[in-house]
């Protein structure tokens, strides 16, 4: 895995491609994706962060930011895509820090795809602001957003789904879900499309809610405490988020990993 600690532009290679972002200062980064590759990137430690993707024709990329920084990250991203190119984009929250992230797609041209996923672990504040946008014929564009929201949580996310113009037959669509254990939890979710055309799919679907109090009496009844059945539920409820990378190894070991921090965070 490859350490980076000041800016650069990075082409990435085909396969599998590791780096670990651990600076002090302000960073950016470009990244290239003209071959099919898997991407992990962790953030052990970065205050602000600036990153631009852009993925050409024709490729298939799967990018994955795993955040175990403990300290406020904020971050700027943006990834353009091109004709018939698919894109996935993942992002792992399991930190004790605040985040607060600014992530834009934009699907440039015919047959361009893109899917923007986050599962977190909210015990501090979580702020996201999500945009994908259809500005080309025939593109596809989805939002997933799944949280599980701790009692010092606090969540927000603005997803919008934007289609422009003359981006007719294309589509948009958005699913976002928190989950909390008590009332009262600060949650909020806006999602918003922006259809600037007729010809067109979109759809969104949004949820705030408790979990299910007969499932955790159910788990308690067999000898659970109520922070072991916390962890077990909110361990399933994130896990797919390490799916998306073909890589085996990495994928136990970040499954791993997360299902330690969520034990921990949810035994605080």
């Amino acid at each position: 895995m490859e350490t980076i600690r000041a800016s650069q532009e990075i082409l990435l290679q085909e396969g599998y491609n590791a780096f670990e972002i651990d600076t002090a200062e302000a960073l950016e980064l470009k990244l290239t994706v003209s071959r099919p590759c898997d991407v992990f990137v962790r953030i052990r430690k970065a205050p602000k962060l600036r990153v631009e993707t852009t993925v050409r024709e024709g490729v298939r990329a799967a990018i994955l930011f795993y955040n175990s920084s403990d300290e406020t990250v904020r971050s700027e991203e943006s990834f353009t895509v091109f004709k018939d190119a698919d894109l996935t984009v993942a992002y792992g929250e399991c930190s004790h820090g605040d985040v607060y992230r600014n992530s834009r797609v934009d699907l440039r041209e015919s047959g361009a795809k893109a899917l923007l996923s986050s599962a977190s672990l909210v015990n501090e504040r979580k702020e996201y602001n999500i945009e994908v946008a259809n500005l080309a014929p025939h593109t596809f564009g989805e939002i997933r957003n799944y949280a599980v929201v701790l009692s010092s949580g606090r969540l927000m996310i603005d997803a919008i789904g934007r289609i422009v113009k003359g981006a007719y037959r294309s589509e948009s669509h958005q699913t976002s879900r928190a989950l909390s254990f008590a009332d009262g939890q600060r949650s909020e979710i806006l999602p918003e499309l922006l259809i600037d055309e007729n010809d067109v799919q979109a759809s969104h679907a949004m949820s705030i809610g408790r979990v299910d109090e007969d499932q955790l009496y159910y788990m308690m009844s067999r000898g659970l405490s109520i922070e072991q059945c916390t962890s077990l539920i909110s361990t399933g409820y994130l896990m797919p988020i390490t799916e998306i990378l073909s890589n085996e190894e990495l994928r136990s070991s970040l499954a791993e990993e997360m299902e330690r921090k969520i034990s921990e965070l949810c035994s605080m």
